[in-house]
Order: structure tokens, then sequence, then C-alpha cells
């Protein structure tokens, strides 16, 4: 870091390599569920979470990396949040792996896409933060192209709506925990493996279990679930730590993009007028919110500027 607390050109650089890294990494996840081809995803989201663990505590062989753990998982509070957030996470896993299998790609794009929005909104009911005049756009005009979608089709999009509720939600719970991303990540996965395991005992004694089946590519690809659960969240946060919010802001949006593309340009999935007059409102709220976040920014490097002339 400068003395003025801004990432230095060298730590900006590799901070942007590992963020753009991380979301694309994230972009193409339906490219590598897809994969699974009809495994049920329980069992996908089960290998996700048993072979996380094993991958992050081959992480955690530090001394200082045990003791990160150890506080976690010794501290009530800490540990009450981690539960809540482990349900959240494994129920927006098991969400989006079911959205692709279902061939509901861009369902998942217009959940991540509204994110930010859900965001914003917990941080005006659970932090008590203030709105902005065009945030409060921003969240209508989101709203505006949730409803327009719903009225159309005559159906909710749940799967979109529950994606971005379960990943704001993590979000929120994620940044008042006092731990890192790795410990974290560690104690959900742990806290969520023996029902994981017990789940894939069970399905291998009914014969339904899909690894060790006979099938290599199968193997291999559930075998790499924890790497590919890892190495995106380690990559993002080494990217926080040497960006400004405001960067990490704009690249959250390579991830829903790339969904977008693959869903409706390599998946065929049906995109009407409904759901380009959807995706408009969105889009003009993601401008909104941008440029606020940026104008905010602006003010603030303004404000401290002053006070050290």
């Amino acid at each position: 870091m400068t003395p003025e607390g801004h990432p230095s050109h060298a730590e900006a650089g590799s901070g942007l390599l590992y963020g753009v890294s991380a979301y694309l990494i994230w972009g193409f996840f339906p490219v590598y569920f897809k994969a699974f081809g009809a495994i049920p995803a329980l069992q996908i989201v089960s290998h996700r979470i048993v072979w996380s663990v094993v991958f992050l505590l081959l992480l955690s062989f530090r001394p200082g990396r045990r003791d990160d753990i150890r506080r976690a998982m010794s501290d009530r509070r800490s540990l009450l949040i981690l539960v809540t957030t482990a349900i959240l996470i494994a129920t927006n896993w098991l969400v989006f792996i079911i959205a692709v299998g279902h061939a509901q790609v861009l369902q998942s794009s217009l959940g991540y896409f509204i994110t930010p929005f859900v965001s914003v909104l917990l941080g005006l009911v659970f932090l008590k933060e203030r709105l902005r005049r065009l945030q409060l756009v921003s969240l209508l005009l989101a709203a505006t192209g949730v409803v327009t979608l719903t009225l159309r089709y005559g159906s909710i999009p749940w799967s979109a709506l529950t994606l971005a509720i379960t990943f704001g939600s993590y979000g929120l719970l994620r940044k008042v925990v006092r731990t890192d991303a790795l410990a974290g990540l560690t104690v959900e996965t742990i806290l969520l493996a023996p029902l994981a395991g017990a789940y894939l005992l069970f399905a291998a004694w009914r014969g339904e279990g899909a690894f060790l089946a006979g099938d290599l590519k199968l193997n291999l690809l559930l075998l790499s679930a924890g790497v590919v659960t890892a190495v995106p969240l380690l990559l993002f946060a080494a990217a926080a730590r040497r960006l400004r919010l405001a960067t990490i802001g704009f690249l959250q949006y390579i991830t829903p993009t790339l969904h977008f593309l693959l869903a409706v340009m390599v998946y065929g999935e049906p995109f009407s007028s409904a759901h380009l007059t959807s995706f408009m409102f969105i889009w003009a709220g993601l401008l909104c919110y941008s440029w606020d976040a940026w104008r905010a920014l602006s003010a603030q490097r303004l404000r401290k500027g002053v006070r050290t002339t």
C-alpha cells in the first residue's frame, strides 16, 4: 500500500489479475456443472462440500491457519453466524446446480445481476445504511425488471431470486463475522460435511452413488469439486486485499455477463422480448448503481484530500 492507503500500481495490477481470474472461473461454472450430466444436484453439492473440506484442510496445515479455524469454532457468536452462512451457501450451490441442470442458466445470470440490489436492501434493513437517491432509483429499476418478467410469464423467477437472496445474505453475514475467507469457508464446509458425507454413503448403499461407479471422467470431476470451489474464493480474497471496493464492484458483473452469454449464445435458452425488457431495466439499475458507487468513492477521496492539505 502507498502511504495514503491506496494500492500501489504493482498491487493494483496483481489484484486486478486475481479478481478477473476469480470472476472468470465463476462465470464458466455452468460449463463445469453441465459436465456432470444426470447426476442428482444434491449428490453433486455433497461431493463439493466433502472434497472442499479435504482441500481446505490441506491449505490450513500452517499453524496460524489452524488457530484461525479453532478461534472461529470456539467463539459462539462467530460459530452461530457460520452455521447460518453454511446453510445459505449450500442452498445457493444447490439451487445453482439445479438451474444449470434444468437449462436455466439465464435465471442464474438474472440472479447474480440482481444480487447487488439485494445487498443494498439488506444493508438498509439490517445495518441501517441510508439509501442515496441513485441507489433508490437502481432498486426500483431492478424491481421493475423482476416484476415485468413475472407478469409476462405468470410465475415468479424463484431460482434467480433464491440465488440473489442467499448470496446477498451470505455476503452480509460474512461481512460481520470475525474470520477471514479461508478459515470461514473451512468452518462452513466442516459444519456441512457430516450431512453431506452421510448422504453420499446412503446413496452408495442404495447403488445410486456416482463416485467410483466406473466413469473416470465423472470421478475426476467430482474429485476436483473442492479445488473448483476454493480456488476462485482465494483469488477473490487476494483481489479484495489489493483493490478498492469500487473496482471489485465493477468486476462482479463479469460472472453474470458470462452466464448470460453462455445461456443465450451457447446453450440456446429462450430469450424473449419479456426477458429483454426485464434485463434492460436491471442493466439500467446496475448503471445507476455503478455511477452512484463511483461518485461516492470520488467524493470520499476528495474529502480525504481536503483533510490532508
